[in-house]
């Protein structure tokens, strides 16, 4: 067979102007949606309703994977469709997302792979900050870290939560690979590493066998510590490769997470609500609630879940910080609590608490292939 690059050429033309005219269908057929969407959006905004719609969109992703015989990844088509509808939602209005700054952290980016690129972020120096944001208007939604495979719940946010009157409307996680980034690319003359403290917790292993003459300080971001790294060429952080680009800094050590499926997830806060998704394990709700002082409160009080068939997926406490030694408990349900047996459980739980705060119902997110294995416990 001949094998010349001419002949090489003349096999995949045909192939080429196939591909072309395909392009051309995939653009009229984008611009068809985004035209569908833009009256959508104006049908919308007669009733004030809301543009972003996570149950919405999680279910057209859905239905697109479903739908698809290959070969294209389950995950690829998710992202694809993704900034599909980021596009179309931008024709509508750019929305606003706070997010923890500056721009190259990981939330960053959890920020685009939940919303998709064509949305205005908001960078915030701390997560307080980004719930005022959302409080205030400044920005339409936030996303904030939750908690992390490693090191467990963020405990900024958690308590942030529990003064908020805003709602949990989504979710995302991302696999979090941190490096250690200098000016130079090695650890010659650095005396200093700066990095968020889950980060550092994350990394301690690593930190511990192959740095420990470093002095590990505490940045309020990955990308703060990646830009205090940029500006003193004694200091490390650590930090993803994006902050890396960014900040113009190179890769010392690669991938020093000490799990190597490390993941955080997020999730969304709005001051509005979300609508069930058709199914009800494609759904979520988030709580806090607390005990009376009594023998079994616990007990008791979710003895309602077990009795309606209610499936809890977290739960974990957080100290009151009140000094009579309470607790809060954080629970997330299976579940959307507008449904009716979910609203019963609901009730007769609450019933048993001394406090009780539902923190919004929101879509679950849509995993795929090996992310779907990797998600029981975020």
């Amino acid at each position: 067979m001949d094998k010349s690059p001419e002949s090489i050429e003349q096999a995949i033309k045909p192939l080429r102007a196939q591909i072309d005219s395909i392009d051309t269908q995939i653009v009229q057929l984008l611009n068809q949606r985004a035209q569908c969407a833009r009256e959508v959006g104006m049908i919308k905004s007669r009733g004030n309703a809301p543009v972003f719609r996570p149950e919405r969109e999680n279910n057209v992703i859905r239905n697109a994977i479903a739908k698809s015989s290959g070969p294209i990844a389950p995950e690829s088509l998710k992202h694809i469709f993704r900034e599909i509808m980021s596009a179309c939602r931008a024709l509508e209005n750019v929305t606003t997302v706070a997010f923890l700054g500056p721009k190259g952290t990981f939330s960053e980016m959890a920020m685009e792979k939940q919303f998709g690129t064509s949305v205005n972020g908001l960078a915030c120096d701390r997560i307080d900050e980004i719930f005022r944001a959302v409080e205030a208007g400044t920005a339409e939604f936030g996303i904030v870290p939750m908690e992390n495979s490693t090191e467990g719940s963020v405990n900024r946010t958690l308590d942030c939560l529990l003064r908020t009157n805003l709602t949990i409307i989504g979710e995302c996680s991302i696999p979090i690979h941190h490096n250690v980034l200098t000016q130079s690319g090695t650890l010659e003359g650095i005396t200093k590493i700066y990095s968020h403290p889950q980060s550092l917790g994350q990394c301690v292993g690593w930190l511990n066998a192959h740095a420990p003459h470093l002095e590990r300080l505490t940045a309020s971001s990955n990308g703060e510590a990646a830009r205090l790294a940029a500006s003193d060429p004694t200091v490390a952080a650590i930090a993803g490769e994006r902050a890396g680009d960014l900040y113009h800094l190179r890769v010392a050590h690669a991938h020093i997470q000490d799990d190597a499926s490390n993941r955080t997830r997020f999730v969304v806060l709005s001051r509005q609500g979300t609508q069930p998704s058709s199914l009800r394990e494609q759904d979520k709700t988030s709580l806090i609630i607390s005990m009376p002082n009594r023998a079994g409160a616990l007990y008791h009080a979710l003895e309602p879940l077990d009795r309606h068939g209610v499936s809890m997926t977290r739960f974990e406490s957080r100290p009151a910080r009140n000094g009579g030694w309470e607790y809060y408990f954080y629970l997330d349900l299976e579940g959307h609590s507008a449904t009716p047996e979910i609203a019963v459980a609901l009730k007769d739980l609450q019933e048993g608490c001394a406090f009780f705060k539902n923190l919004g119902s929101y879509p679950a997110e849509v995993r795929c292939g090996s992310d779907e294995r990797k998600g029981a416990k975020l």
